[in-house]
């Protein structure tokens, strides 16, 4: 480089530090005078004895001439005056191929308190989505080695699925199933919101080492701050966009969306927003769009996503549920009542869609998924009669071939956790059950 060049970067370096003092504490939210600032930026807060100890924080919002900062952590220790130092900059975490296998939190360290590998990259959390006209049509299927996914709801490279659920239906097993036996090159996995419990449960066992190996799993668990909360999918969502960057076909699984919405709900409340739908602060909806935005194609790789959705008393039309079904490409419906018969996955396929699933298919495999489609729906509406013995055989040939083919049908929809079936497999049984090919 030279020397003109090293004097013109010099000359524009901030060599400034700007502070603030903090006024007061309400809750989750600090008001600070000062510092100059902008709403995204990073900030320390210098608290305990001569000030060893920083609080970090960002800023949320401006109220009259205070400056208003949701915590990282727990807000120990702050007290009136506490200086308030900020780094004019958002969030950064790092990415690279050395996160591979590793359990992260939402701002990018290791759980296990582990050093970070060297090597690393700094990105920010908080990208623009992709350009509409540079993402490239979705054209091919990328494999999950579920056989009813793979079959009946074939899911494309770059598409964006949110699987709706109740609570204790299967979703996590389901995730982890997806994360073992997908071909995509790299699994992406943000807990948001989980019971402490669960992660290492899902880490174990859901995932399994087979899963974690080739996977970087973020997670924020419920008893952390909701701005940790927020920033676990917004960390998620970028580690995944700079694999993408490179060319990978990234599968990245966020459990939940719903979680994500809860958290940006008590900030909005915190800085002063008016709750409107069922008490969902507007910016609720506006985050939801820019996230789910994110995922998808671009011109260097990919971003398969799945989301679960938690639907309160499997009310599928509530707020969240209604936004996230209608900006994504497509929704799995896990139905208690499947789960009740011991149906896994419990994917109830008459309510599920995938809305690229026609670009993808063939003829003879969309032919084949039609005929199990009519067939199931012919027997689920007239289960009620043959149970009770109304129904007289001979009376309708197309009741009566569901009759003969329901068993097969259930079958078929079954799958062990373990069991990894490919997606040529899938459809080969398909077409064998339906006898279209």
């Amino acid at each position: 480089m030279k020397a003109a060049d090293l004097i013109e970067q010099i000359d524009t370096i901030d060599s400034y530090k700007r502070y603030g003092r903090v006024k007061r504490v309400v809750g989750l939210m600090i008001e600070s005078q000062g510092p100059e600032s902008s709403v995204g930026d990073v900030c320390f807060i210098h608290v305990g004895k001569k000030r060893k100890h920083m609080i970090q924080a960002e800023v949320v919002g401006f109220k009259e001439e205070m400056v208003i900062l949701m915590p990282y952590t727990a807000i120990n220790n702050i007290a009136p005056g506490s200086l308030v130092e900020t780094t004019m900059k958002p969030l950064e975490v790092k990415a690279g191929v050395g996160l591979i296998g590793k359990v992260v939190d939402s701002l990018g360290f290791p759980l296990d308190h582990s050093l970070l590998p060297k090597g690393l990259a700094s990105i920010p959390t908080e990208q623009e989505p992709p350009n509409p006209m540079s993402r490239p049509p979705i054209s091919e299927p990328i494999e999950v080695g579920v056989r009813m996914i793979d079959s009946l709801l074939t899911v494309g490279k770059g598409q964006r699925v949110g699987i709706f659920a109740g609570s204790g239906v299967g979703k996590s097993t389901l995730m982890g199933m997806i994360a073992r036996n997908t071909t995509a090159d790299l699994n992406v996995i943000g807990l948001i919101g989980e019971r402490g419990r669960e992660v290492r449960e899902f880490i174990e066992k859901d995932l399994g080492p087979e899963g974690l190996k080739r996977s970087i799993v973020v997670v924020a668990t419920s008893d952390q701050p909701a701005l940790m909360r927020i920033k676990g999918a917004y960390t998620a969502t970028a580690i995944a966009e700079y694999f993408r960057d490179k060319g990978l076909n990234v599968m990245l699984m966020m459990d939940s969306v719903t979680r994500v919405a809860m958290a940006q709900r008590e900030v909005g409340l915190a800085v002063g927003e008016p709750p409107t739908t069922k008490g969902y602060t507007p910016s609720v909806f506006a985050v939801l769009s820019r996230l789910l935005e994110r995922t998808g194609t671009n011109q260097h790789g990919s971003i398969t996503a799945f989301y679960t959705v938690l639907v309160d008393g499997d009310d599928m039309n509530e707020p969240i549920a209604d936004t996230v079904r209608g900006i994504l490409d497509g929704h799995f419906v896990l139905d208690r009542n499947l789960a009740n018969k011991g149906q896994y996955p419990a994917v109830n396929v008459l309510k599920s869609i995938s809305r690229v699933m026609n670009n993808i298919t063939g003829t003879g495999h969309r032919d084949a998924a039609e005929m199990l489609r009519e067939r199931l729906s012919t027997y689920l509406n007239t289960e009620d009669l043959i149970n009770i013995g109304a129904y007289k055989k001979g009376t309708s040939q197309e009741i009566d071939e569901a009759i003969r083919l329901y068993p097969q049908i259930i079958s078929f929809l079954k799958q062990g956790t373990n069991e990894k079936v490919s997606i040529s497999e899938s459809i080969m049984s398909l077409q064998e059950l339906t006898g279209k090919g």
